[in-house]
């Protein structure tokens, strides 16, 4: 027989990709009139390997907080203390009417908890299904009565994890509540035979089967989760172990909770309006044009810094901005993005403030296992020759005889994150210049920014014109190939500095992007607030798995995980059969680029540069003279 699993999705029914299956060959884990698989495997004993397991396995379960649906919000609070915890289940259910219960088994449970708890409450969680009308409890008919007022009904659709870890005890007829409140640790009572009764964990008013005896958690736990259910991953259909369905749903949850249900949104394209909601599956989205129209108290999400939302002290605002490993493609040629990030605090690249990125990697305990999957998904991008667009497909040979190599990485001169993190030198021309003027034996390589060479900003012959100044231009190399043929790397606040530590190269920075001043790179601008010195790893880790939000393509199957997404990338790099057309980029170019340049152009309007940094700033710019002469020849 087939059944869904016990870690089963985010959401019921069809809707939600399951990432798990149980396949009995003898009977099924919830009819106790028969042995089962599963029966079986609980009997059989346990390898130290697998009790080592079981226990991690265990304790792996309680921090994520996972259950076997995985979509209701926590509750808004938990019932006073001290309550026990009263399970119910919809009428007719298969589990019951095989599991040796019956309507009776329900009244005699809400009795048995009156009894065995007089000094506590009693909660009564009903089943959802129930408080949307689509089906009838056992216990509501009782309770609809009167005549329990030690009973706390419990109607809402929330999570029931937090209910079970403030519980004193949990009681079940043959709900899998029952086994989850085991493996959090807790007093188990059950008025049926569920599949984790009768095997001397839990307390049972029914007489167990001969065939079961009494085994430790972890046999229970190491059968029903492990040797008796399979796994699929969702994003890739192949077949994965229980750790990594616990990760999958325990993501979902964290990404899917992580803000109010309802949110307002101000400054996105049309295009990104869809991918916003993609990547904020699990919340509903309503988009503004203005930003009078958005509710006093909301929570407001902007498309980096498009709105000024300063008027408006009362909203929470969270900017969203592109992530590190986005696509394969460019964002200015409207290729999707397979990474963004969500920052209540400020934004990654904006150094006059606090950023969740900048106080993540001020302040996280970063342990042993995260700092080992940092390591692991850095050599993976490595290999995969990996970097932020992934475009480029000329080559570069590094010349014979020459001494030290550097690389000038060049950006887009009106992007913001040179407004808002280069406050000495903000130029092209000004970088070459100092990189020359601190290297002149040097054979400098300058990679202009491909949104530039490709006419969709800024000015392509200008950026030509920079090859006075260094030794080669280089405009159409992949960024990681050019990386591994050099001995050092400048940038102003470009990424490809970032790209490069994670290869080992040495980096100099001009500016203050969010790798700086954590003791990485040479910097040129101090950064007083950053002063926690890092490992690489620690950096990976808070920039590429704790602080971006991963979703394919396809907007399906929830959030992903970078480890998927190097994986993904992978695979898109290789399907340029399928890539658009050169006709058909020339078309987009067209149109985007006057759209592209007003845009660029509003912002130098609005200040190209900072006026200056507060007291507070990160930074501390060059003298204004010496910025002067660097800058002159732009004026």
């Amino acid at each position: 027989m087939l059944e869904d699993g016990f870690l089963r999705s985010l959401y019921p029914g069809a809707s939600s990709q399951t990432c798990s299956l149980v396949v009995d060959d003898r009977g099924i884990y919830y009819d106790a009139s028969q042995s089962s698989r599963l029966e079986e495997l609980v009997s059989a004993p346990l390898q130290p390997a697998e009790q080592a397991r079981a226990r991690q396995l265990i304790e792996r379960w309680r921090c994520a907080g996972v259950s076997k649906y995985n979509y209701a919000p926590a509750p808004a609070s938990l019932p006073a203390q001290p309550y026990v915890l009263v399970v119910d289940q919809t009428a007719n259910d298969a589990s019951v009417q095989f599991g040796l219960a019956d309507g009776n088994s329900f009244r005699r449970m809400l009795e048995s908890a009156l009894q065995t708890y007089p000094d506590c409450r009693i909660v009564v969680k009903e089943h959802p299904e129930v408080a949307l009308g689509r089906k009838r409890g056992y216990l509501g008919r009782i309770l609809d009565h009167g005549g329990y007022p030690r009973v706390e009904r419990l109607q809402d659709d929330v999570h029931v994890v937090p209910l079970i870890r403030g519980a004193r005890a949990v009681f079940a007829v043959t709900s899998q509540v029952g086994f989850e409140a085991l493996l959090h640790g807790k007093t188990v009572h059950t008025f049926g035979m569920p599949f984790y009764a009768g095997w001397g964990l839990t307390i049972d008013a029914l007489q167990a089967p001969g065939r079961r005896h009494p085994v430790s958690l972890e046999q229970l736990a190491f059968a029903a989760l492990v040797r008796y259910t399979r796994y699929v991953q969702p994003h890739t259909g192949n077949r994965c172990e229980v750790e990594d369905a616990i990760e999958y749903l325990a993501l979902q949850r964290r990404m899917s909770q992580q803000f109010p249900r309802r949110l307002h949104a101000a400054g996105f394209s049309r295009w990104k309006r869809k991918i916003l909601k993609d990547f904020l599956q699990g919340h509903e989205v309503i988009f503004h044009r203005v930003l009078r129209a958005v509710p006093r108290g909301a929570t407001l999400l902007r498309w980096g810094q498009s709105v000024d939302a300063t008027s408006r002290p009362d909203l929470s605002v969270v900017t969203v901005e592109d992530g590190f490993l986005r696509s394969v493609g460019l964002g200015a040629q409207l290729v999707r993005p397979l990474s963004w990030v969500f920052d209540r605090s400020g934004i990654y690249y904006d150094a006059t403030g606090e950023s969740d990125l900048e106080r993540l990697l001020a302040n996280a305990e970063f342990d042993v296992a995260t700092l080992a999957r940092a390591a692991q998904l850095r050599e993976s991008i490595i290999h995969a020759g990996l970097t932020k667009y992934n475009v480029g497909s000329g080559s570069w040979t590094r010349p014979p005889g020459v001494g030290r190599v550097i690389l000038v990485v060049g950006q887009v001169e009106a992007d913001a994150s040179l407004r808002f993190g280069a406050p000495g030198i903000c130029t092209n021309r000004a970088l070459l210049e100092a990189v020359r003027a601190e290297a002149p034996d040097a054979y400098l390589v300058y990679k202009p920014h491909p949104d530039v060479m490709t006419g969709l900003r800024g000015n392509r012959d200008e950026e030509q014109a920079l090859a006075a100044l260094c030794d080669e231009l280089v405009p159409d190399c992949p960024m990681d190939r050019l990386i591994a043929a050099v001995d050092g790397v400048h940038v102003l606040t470009s990424l490809a500095g970032f790209e490069a530590l994670l290869r080992g190269k040495p980096v100099t920075t001009h500016g203050a992007p969010f790798y700086a001043g954590w003791g990485l790179t040479d910097d040129r601008c101090e950064m007083p607030r950053r002063h926690r010195r890092l490992s690489l790893d620690m950096l990976v880790a808070g920039a590429l798995i704790l602080y971006p939000r991963y979703v394919l393509r396809d907007g399906k199957n929830g959030f992903a995980t970078p480890e998927i997404v190097v994986d993904h990338i992978l695979s898109w790099r290789d399907e340029a059969p399928a890539r658009a057309s050169g006709i058909r980029r020339h078309f987009v170019k067209s149109l985007l680029r006057p759209w592209i340049r007003w845009r660029d152009a509003a912002a130098g309007q609005n200040g190209h540069r900072l006026p200056r940094f507060s007291s507070g700033s990160p930074v501390n710019p060059q003298s204004r003279a010496a910025q002067r002469r660097v800058s002159a020849p732009e004026q």
